[in-house]
């Protein structure tokens, strides 16, 4: 299988470089990684390429050459703002948005800020809505069998030895282990929300969700709607 083309992008008053796969032909649909980056997605990727012409960035951190770059993004309000940026830098009005996993996540907070920048929202197994019965599961400490176990139904299956293959030549072996894990890390700063002298800072999605009267730890109506974002 053929390496995707990549598009190298200086973005964040120039502090940030970013790698974006762009290939297909059609309208223009984006796609926003998982945790894991974007190394385990071509083969689903060339499928949606048959129909669209397909902007894939890397999520800051995890490009070549540039694994610093997730600390130039504070908090969730930069990494919407990053990706407004980014979606002007490709000239990219309202593209399809699709979300993998922690992308979904990402993808529900740039259609919550910006729904004018969004044509279409396609989430796939999205993280972000926290329930207390269906707590989310802290990949990023999970051994190896059980964040296969937590990610496929059938942990020994031909998708999940796709997913965890690694190159055979020891060079590549390593940097493909490494990228996997500071991935993990560069979006695990996102994923929960953080405090900082004492308060906790809550992304678009969580806010608007608060004031409508939902509690974003156990989405269920509390109470009637009283304000709008």
């Amino acid at each position: 299988m053929a390496a995707m083309p990549m598009r190298k992008l200086r973005l964040w008053q120039d502090k940030i470089e970013t790698e974006v796969a762009i290939f297909g032909s059609g309208p223009p649909l984006v796609f926003l990684h998982g945790s894991w980056g974007l190394r385990n997605d071509q083969e689903f990727l060339d499928l949606l390429a048959r129909t669209h012409t397909v902007y894939a960035p890397k999520h800051p951190g995890t490009s070549e050459g540039d694994s610093e770059a997730v600390h130039q993004i504070d908090d969730w309000w930069d990494l919407i703002v990053y990706h407004g940026e980014l979606l002007d830098r490709l000239a990219l009005k309202s593209p399809v948005l699709v979300g993998h996993s922690f992308g979904g996540l990402v993808a529900c907070e740039i259609a919550a800020a910006m729904p004018e920048r969004v044509e279409k929202l396609v989430l796939i197994d999205p993280v972000g809505l926290w329930r207390e019965d269906m707590p989310v599961k802290n990949w990023m400490l999970l051994s190896p069998a059980d964040l296969r176990a937590a990610l496929f139904a059938d942990p020994k299956g031909e998708h999940a030895e796709k997913f965890f293959q690694l190159p055979n030549e020891t060079a590549e072996r390593i940097d493909a282990q490494v990228g996997f894990i500071w991935s993990q890390a560069c979006t695990g700063k996102f994923v929960w929300p953080l405090a900082s002298s004492g308060t906790v800072h809550l992304s678009a999605a969580q806010l608007s969700m608060l004031l409508e009267g939902i509690n974003w730890k156990r989405p269920e109506r509390t109470w009637q709607p009283q304000t709008m974002v």
